[in-house]
């Protein structure tokens, strides 16, 4: 159980920030617990990665959102550097990312801020380690944004992100099948899509761009100096998230939450361990940026 009492617990980094909304912004709570819940997930994610890295490593987020979990890193006291543009989709973060920063200024954790696309990063040999969270699916290019990157390790540091593989069909931000291209799916849901209740529906649509795991591995082939790795298992943790995240749960159809729970019921979710990362719904990709001496 988290000790809510320990001054650098994350439930208590975001219980100091729910209170600041309390006061000044309760309007944006439910937005904010939504986010939240997105950052505590995100800690838990790297957790085995962080207790790899020495006191005061050097981390990067790629696309940070909402600053939370930044914020955090930088309260457990990692030099960190949040990536966040404003991109197509996202522009209700800025009013909650704003109050988040506000409250890491009092609590004296506010990260490194950089305005810029993963595209654009031009930093080079700097990070210990990088990571993002849903990110990828949205990167204007992809290929562009695991060089860029993978440019900013350090040799030996690794960038892990997750992030949907389209090649499975299911699009989880609209809960909607998928067929064959975003085109074809756009063109036979395009009311479903475009009418959705979320915030800015049409510019979210616009910002995926249909990552795939052997999309990734043909960008690998070309990419020297770094090595791509997938991780099956991840696709457990996500399925048993949906029967104990009751805000996670409820943004898939309830179909698809009625079978995931029967399947977590009956622990035959483990079963996924074993099927081929080109065949997952979620990817779990590790880039390694190549140490010198291995290139001889």
């Amino acid at each position: 159980m988290p000790d809510l009492r320990h001054p650098l617990s994350m439930e208590g980094w975001l219980a100091a920030v729910r209170a600041h909304f309390v006061e000044t912004a309760p309007d944006l709570l439910p937005l904010f617990h939504t986010y939240a819940e997105e950052a505590a997930f995100g800690r838990r994610y790297i957790a085995i990665d962080l207790e790899r890295l020495l006191p005061g490593a050097r981390v990067l987020e790629v696309g940070a959102g909402s600053m939370l979990l930044s914020c955090q890193l930088a309260r457990e006291g990692f030099a960190v550097t949040g990536l966040e543009p404003t991109g197509f989709g996202f522009a209700h973060f800025d009013r909650m990312r704003e109050l988040i920063l506000d409250c890491a200024k009092t609590q004296g954790c506010l990260p490194d801020i950089l305005d810029s696309t993963a595209e654009a990063l031009t930093l080079a040999g700097c990070f210990d380690y990088a990571f993002s969270v849903n990110v990828m699916e949205h990167v204007g290019d992809v290929e562009l944004s695991l060089a860029s990157v993978g440019r900013s390790l350090k040799p030996g540091a690794t960038y892990r992100f997750t992030c949907p593989n389209y090649l499975f069909p299911y699009e989880p931000h609209f809960n909607i099948p998928t067929f064959f291209s975003k085109q074809l799916t756009e063109r036979l849901l395009h009311q479903k899509i475009h009418a959705h209740a979320m915030p800015d529906p049409s510019g979210l649509w616009k910002s995926l761009n249909w990552i795939s795991v052997p999309g990734i591995r043909r960008m690998a082939k070309r990419m020297s100096g770094l090595k791509v790795t997938f991780n099956t298992a991840f696709f457990v943790s996500t399925l048993a998230r949906v029967a104990s995240d009751p805000d996670f749960a409820e943004r898939r159809s309830p179909l698809t939450r009625n079978v995931i729970l029967l399947l977590v019921k009956f622990h035959l979710h483990q079963l996924f361990r074993f099927v081929p990362a080109v065949m997952q719904p979620v990817i779990d990709c590790k880039v390694e940026k190549i140490p010198l001496s291995e290139k001889q």
